[in-house]
């Protein structure tokens, strides 16, 4: 896959104006001055005497000095694009004078980014560490371009502080653009670059009556894998069925990373390992064997919700509920741990429906960070990824919009569309708008737009829940 690059043409009215006086000049400084110098040249050759030397060096001097001015001012002109690649900012020629002659920023020196309007124009500031800002008015701009450059900024500049206006106007233009399926948009580009970062790593899994630990554990089946792990079902001791969890970090990883990666996994497990709740698979032990890594976990034998839906379609509204309120207690009692344990990767598949009716959560994203940290890759379901997630920057909250995004797939049988705010109700007609309103704030674009707490979304969903109720009655 090429890498992802934007590139945003910025017409400014002078600019316009420069490039139409450079071409209006062409014949000047592009046929009759490089004309003229040549039959300076010649005749000056033929009749030496005809010419002083300091005719001829001032002559020749502003006739080469027309021909520069006029490359140089064609291509400065002409040059109105900016672009934004994985390694930093590119800025249009005109621009060298407000850059400290640095046409080049890398995405580390772009400290903020703020949005000022003014009635109908609105003025884009990118502010550097290095010093000095630019401004640039977004009518300027091509409209399709702008939500790309923003997308850049927010994707890349991980160290830019982005005013809260320009978030909101990036997300009123992903609300205008989120039905646009003609060009590549938002979604799409965040989608782009989220698959370029996962490691085309080749992954040899275990073939079943693979044996681990001496003869303890014996691999029955493959469950699922992919990237840099897989998931087994297992034979404890010939008796008990258990599930493996397996990552391996690639051999192109200095030790220090490596090093590092381990005592993550290995302090995560050990967190995990102290879990006591009827509704979490229990993690029994973690170890290394031939340089791979095992989170060895309680079997829940069920159908996940994935597959519950796909094959009896979405269940009533007031067992979603039901069920969103045991995730929710779930979270609670992750986030409350100390330290908190955030999930990251909270989806329909990773939640099992036992034949008992109990719902119990059946993956952690311990092992998912390791890989993540091991690999330099973003792991998880790109529909239920919050944006800062992608940035690397996870907290409670990111739980929250995955667990919004999980509503969302049991209300209306689809995953949501990745980097949004949720709205089942778009897709059916039948969920409450109170229902939806609680969805959309679990899946806001900004973590503080968010309910801030399990707690607090489980509230809410008890008391749609008892209303849902009364109402039947």
């Amino acid at each position: 896959m090429a890498e992802l690059q934007v590139e945003a043409k910025y017409k400014t009215a002078g600019g316009k104006t420069a490039f139409s006086v450079m071409c209006a000049l062409f014949p000047l400084w592009a046929l009759i001055a490089p004309a003229a110098l040549g039959y300076l040249i010649g005749s000056t050759f033929v009749h030496p005497e005809a010419r002083t030397i300091v005719e001829l060096v001032c002559t020749s001097f502003a006739l080469i000095g027309t021909i520069l001015i006029g490359l140089i001012g064609t291509a400065v002109s002409e040059d109105n694009r900016l672009f934004a690649t994985k390694t930093g900012l590119s800025f249009p020629l005109y621009l060298l004078p407000r850059l400290n002659y640095r046409r080049n920023r890398n995405w580390s020196d772009l400290s903020g980014a703020s949005l000022v309007s003014n009635g109908q124009q609105k003025t884009l500031t990118l502010s550097f560490l290095s010093g000095g800002f630019l401004s640039f008015n977004l009518a300027n701009f091509d409209a399709k371009n702008i939500e790309e450059l923003l997308l850049a900024i927010e994707l890349w500049g991980q160290n830019c502080k982005r005013a809260p206006e320009l978030v909101d106007y990036q997300q009123s233009l992903q609300a205008i653009g989120k039905d646009d399926h003609s060009a590549p948009g938002y979604t799409q580009m965040w989608e782009e670059e989220l698959s370029r970062r996962f490691s085309a790593t080749t992954f040899v899994p275990l073939e079943p009556d693979h044996v681990l630990q001496d003869g303890r554990l014996k691999i029955v089946r493959q469950l699922a894998f992919g990237g840099l792990s897989a998931i087994y079902l297992a034979q404890n001791r010939g008796t008990e069925l258990v599930v493996l969890k397996e990552a391996v970090i690639p051999g192109n990883n200095d030790a220090e990373a490596r090093a590092q990666a381990e005592k993550h996994l290995a302090r995560e497990s050990k967190l995990l390992g102290q879990l006591d709740h009827p509704n979490i698979a229990k993690v029994y032990d973690y170890f290394i064997e031939d340089g791979r890594h095992y989170l060895q976990m309680e079997y829940i034998n069920g159908a996940d919700l994935r597959q519950f839906v796909k094959q009896n379609g979405c269940p009533p509204l007031e067992t979603t509920l039901q069920w969103s309120i045991v995730i929710a207690d779930i979270l609670k009692y992750l986030h409350g741990q100390d330290p908190p344990i955030i999930h990251k990767d909270l989806t329909p598949d990773n939640l099992v429906l036992c034949h008992d009716g109990r719902l119990v959560l059946i993956d952690f994203g311990a092992s998912n960070q390791f890989i993540s940290k091991a690999t330099n890759t973003i792991v998880g379901k790109q529909s239920y990824i919050p944006p800062e997630q992608l940035r690397g920057k996870t907290v409670t909250q990111s739980d929250l919009y995955a667990f919004g995004g999980t509503m969302h797939y049991l209300l209306t049988g689809k995953d949501p569309k990745a980097l949004q705010s949720s709205h089942p109700r778009s897709l059916n007609e039948t969920v409450p708008e109170s229902i939806d309103a609680i969805v959309a704030r679990a899946t806001a674009f900004e973590p503080e737009q968010r309910y801030q707490s399990a707690e607090e979304i489980g509230s809410a969903l008890r008391e749609s829940l008892a209303q849902l109720q009364v109402h039947h009655e």
